[in-house]
């Protein structure tokens, strides 16, 4: 009796541990999204500084400064799932690149003051987001791991967790960059 008492007392302890273990994965996880979406707020705020500063310069360029702030418009809609986040930050950061090697063509704006730095911060930002990107991957591979991995995968299927997605660079940003093109 007392035997089986300990051993009621081991598994439920155990049960208890993989149950917490998984919460805590997830908080981590949602915890983590969350400073990744303030930084991408941080940088949300920026666009309309930065639209505004080169728009007058950039005439040429204007679909592509409309893009960049219908894309700004959609990041900021409310209810937006974690994965519409990670699909609008890859095109928002695409975009944004774009602008900023678009800039490289005028002179007058690269002098401009304001869009140095418009430059500067936005450069600051966008390292801030790697680096939230970066510890936002890191927590959802050890969440998606746990719910994964026997034996806490039978509890995590008990509890209806679901695969989280990572932050990925955009198919386009893999290729390998022509030098050839870049002094053409």
């Amino acid at each position: 009796m007392l035997t089986s008492l300990i051993v009621l007392i081991v598994i439920v302890l155990i049960l208890a541990l993989m149950y917490n273990s998984l919460i805590a994965k997830k908080n981590q996880v949602e915890n983590i999204f969350a400073s990744v979406d303030t930084v991408l707020k941080k940088r949300y705020d920026l666009i309309p500084n930065l639209v505004a500063s080169v728009s007058k310069y950039m005439e040429h360029e204007k679909s592509l400064l409309e893009k960049v702030t219908k894309l700004r418009a959609e990041a900021n809609k409310p209810n937006l799932s974690d994965k519409d986040k990670i699909a609008l930050d890859a095109k928002v950061t695409s975009a944004l690149g774009s602008i900023m090697v678009a800039v490289e063509n005028y002179p007058e704006l690269k002098a401009n003051e304001n869009v140095m730095h418009l430059q500067h911060t936005l450069h600051e930002v966008e390292e801030q987001i790697s680096a939230s990107r970066r510890a936002y991957n890191q927590a959802v591979t050890d969440y998606n791991n746990a719910i994964e991995m026997v034996p806490t995968n039978f509890m995590a299927s008990l509890m209806n967790y679901k695969r989280k997605e990572v932050f990925e660079i955009p198919e386009n940003e893999r290729k390998n960059v022509d030098i050839k093109k870049l002094f053409n």
